[in-house]
């Protein structure tokens, strides 16, 4: 074939090629918009995206659960173990009842007191861990700070605390 054997343009294919790029360049756009609203709307790698869905889900299904005096669940949401009665020896670090003084409605441990509500004010991740903070029973002074570990999806108490900007 030489250059004068050349097919014509075919200016309505070309046409057909742009606007599917295109409309899949806007699909792409829309579905990462979605993914970080979903997501809660982080400034931080959209690789991380899925940590502080999954972590502010469990955190707030937890909190739900405490608030609901449903210590068990609330427990087995803490380990990601919801058979954890039936292995009790494997949790003897944290074992339920040091839970239960601590999460409990008529906990002395804790500074909170009876919890009823919460509401989710800073999220961040460090590292392999996303720190969230809670205010508890509508408090305005200190979060409660909780960290969920992205690889065994078990809750734990931060090991720091994250600065409200104010």
């Amino acid at each position: 074939m030489t250059l004068m054997d050349a097919p014509k343009f075919d200016s309505a294919g070309s046409r057909r090629r742009t606007q599917l790029f295109s409309a899949v360049a806007a699909g792409l756009v829309v579905l990462l918009l979605a993914a970080w609203l979903v997501a809660g709307r982080p400034i931080d790698f959209p690789w991380t995206w899925w940590t502080y869905w999954s972590g502010e889900r469990t955190a707030e299904h937890f909190l739900q659960a405490v608030e609901s005096n449903d210590l068990q669940r609330a427990y087995g949401i803490w380990e990601n173990d919801a058979d954890w009665q039936q292995h009790k020896e494997k949790y003897l670090t944290y074992s339920f009842d040091r839970f239960s003084a601590d999460w409990g409605q008529n906990s002395a441990a804790n500074e909170y007191g009876t919890i009823t509500s919460h509401q989710f004010v800073i999220k961040k991740v460090s590292g392999s861990v996303l720190i969230v903070g809670a205010m508890i029973n509508g408090r305005k002074s200190k979060p409660l700070f909780l960290a969920y570990d992205k690889h065994d999806h078990t809750l734990g108490f931060s090991p720091f605390e994250l600065r409200l900007n104010q």
